[in-house]
Parts: C-alpha cells; sequence; structure tokens
C-alpha cells in the first residue's frame, strides 16, 4: 500500500495569462496534517477546489491511492466524492435547520442508510461537542459553533481526507484555538487533513509539513524544521535598560557572534547565532556602562520570518 494518499502531477490552472496553479507536483502522505500557506491571491482556494474536482485543471492528472488501486480523480468524480470532506471559508450548511437537520441532510447526499447516519451523527456531534446543540436552529448558533458544524457536515460521510480552507477566518483568537484543537482531535481519529490558512504561528505547530505556494508553484514544501533551515539560523535578542543609552551599550560589545545590532530607541535588537554567550558578556556588561537591566527575551526563528523570507525572493 502506498504511503501516499493523492499525488498531484504537472497540474495547471490558468484563468487568461494568470497562471494560478504552474505545473504543481505534490505527494500528500496518509495521515498527515499538510498546511497551505501563501500571499493573499496565491491560489490557495483554487488549489483546494482543484484536488477535490470542483475546478477542473488545464492539464495534469490527480491521483488517489486506494488501497491496490489508482483513480484518476478526473475521470472518476462521484466516486472521489466519497472520500473528500471539504470545508470552505463560507458555511455551507442551512440556517434554518437544527444542528441534526443538517446533519442528517448532508448524510442523505451520500446515501448513508438510516442506521449509518444515526451513528455518524451521534459520534460527530461528541467529537465537535455539539451534542448539547442538537436541536437548535444553525442561524442561532455562536460563530465557533457554527464553524464546528460546518466541520462536522463535511465528515458525515466519514472521508479519507478532509480539506479545510481558512477554518478559522473571522473567529477570535479563543474561538481559533478551539478549530485547531478539533483539527488535531480529527487527525488523531485517522483523517488526513489539508488547511490552507494564514494564521502561521498556529500552522507551525499543527502541521507534519508545510508547502508554501507562491506565483503558482509551491516554492518549497517540508516540515518546519526543514524550511527553517532555508534562511541564516539566527536569533534575536531584545533587552530594555535604564537610562537606555543604547548607543553607549554598543561600543563595549565586541562578542564575535553578533551578527547585527540594531538600536529601535526604545530597545536593543542583538542578532545572534549563539545567544548564550552574547548574554553571558551582557549581564558582565551592563553594570560597567551605568545600565539597569528591565527586561529580555530571546525570539527563536519562526514560520513567519521563512515566508516573509522566501516570498520577498520571488
Amino acid at each position: 500500500m502506498s504511503s501516499n494518499m493523492l499525488s498531484l502531477r504537472r497540474v495547471k490552472k490558468y484563468y487568461g495569462a494568470n497562471k494560478v496553479l504552474d505545473g504543481i507536483n505534490l505527494d500528500i502522505k496518509n495521515g498527515e496534517i499538510l498546511g497551505i500557506i501563501g500571499p493573499s491571491g496565491s491560489g490557495k482556494t483554487t488549489f483546494l477546489r482543484t484536488i477535490i474536482g470542483y475546478i477542473k485543471p488545464d492539464s495534469g492528472e490527480i491521483i488517489f491511492h486506494d488501497k491496490s488501486k489508482e483513480v484518476d480523480i478526473l475521470k472518476n468524480p462521484d466516486w472521489i466524492k466519497k472520500k473528500y470532506g471539504f470545508a470552505s471559508q463560507h458555511a455551507s450548511f442551512y440556517l434554518k435547520l437544527t444542528v441534526v437537520e443538517n446533519l442528517d441532510y448532508f448524510g442523505s447526499l451520500y446515501k448513508l442508510s438510516k442506521e449509518e447516519k444515526t451513528k455518524n451523527i451521534n459520534t460527530l456531534l461528541e467529537l465537535v461537542e455539539l451534542d448539547h446543540a442538537r436541536n437548535i436552529l444553525a442561524k442561532n448558533l455562536s460563530g465557533g459553533m457554527q464553524r464546528r458544524l460546518d466541520i462536522a457536515c463535511s465528515l458525515i460521510h466519514s472521508p479519507d481526507i478532509l480539506f479545510l480552507d481558512e477554518p478559522t477566518s473571522d473567529l477570535d483568537h479563543v474561538l481559533a484555538k478551539n478549530i485547531w484543537a478539533l483539527v488535531k482531535k480529527i487527525n488523531k481519529k485517522g483523517t488526513t487533513i489539508v488547511v490552507a490558512s494564514h494564521e502561521l504561528a498556529e500552522m507551525e505547530t499543527l502541521c507534519s509539513r508545510i508547502g508554501i505556494l507562491h506565483h503558482g508553484k509551491f516554492q518549497h514544501l517540508g516540515t518546519i524544521g526543514e524550511l527553517k533551515k532555508l534562511i541564516p539560523n539566527e536569533q534575536e535578542i531584545h533587552i530594555q535598560t535604564y537610562p537606555g543609552d543604547y548607543d553607549k551599550i554598543i561600543q563595549y560589545l565586541n562578542e564575535g557572534s553578533i551578527l547585527k545590532i540594531e538600536n529601535k530607541i526604545s530597545s536593543l535588537v542583538i542578532y545572534t547565532k549563539s545567544p548564550q554567550n552574547v548574554l553571558k558578556n551582557l549581564l558582565i556588561l551592563l553594570p560597567k556602562t551605568g545600565e539597569t537591566l528591565l527586561d529580555i527575551k530571546i525570539t527563536k526563528l519562526q514560520l513567519s520570518d521563512v515566508f516573509t523570507t522566501v516570498t520577498k525572493k520571488k
């Protein structure tokens, strides 16, 4: 059995002269959470909708690896629908139906038996923590509850792979955290997940691999550790002192591992690959300059740094 669930080969999608997808090659692995990031307008939504068959590519192939056989999704659209779950940025449930009625309706679309629907509905209501709201009209749910209902509707037929397009858009920080926790829970139950999002901090901890989509191609694809190797492995030391004569401190600093120093007026930022050495020298140096340490923190390299560097180059 292949370790890959889906394989995209030379997939292209143009809108006029605009190359939205320009020869995409990608393998999506069984059981992973694959994150898709990119600047606004980079084609993340088009990419997801092309994979699920909603948009027909101009060329290329998308193959689903189903146990011992390979299925061309473009030639078998009805068959593949049973394997896919998709939740877009905009809710697809019906506001005038209750939670249970929505799930029952979507279960009917997949021709589930009454027994299957009942079982799946009860399982999903527990999974997304909406059992207490099963008889509430969807329009009366909070924003976070509506998002959970939308995800539940996309899972009613027990798909092998779930596609999520900006699942936390328009949600506050607390509600977004709940959605990310739900995504992890779904994945742990065995569902492969592909998620597009601009929430880089959450994607960094959530995803097993991340692809940076820019100018129609995946400029880079890998684990967060692999992506961070794309840029210099430097860390930032932010210090605040009193009275804050940072130019004077800079004159005394002679640590060889310092890459760059910036006087931000309200703080001093030191870029280095060896923060432990710089910190040691700083603690010795500051009393000599007459400065009192008020605050200090070390900022490690993040996915947002990689994203900014990669997209600026192109």
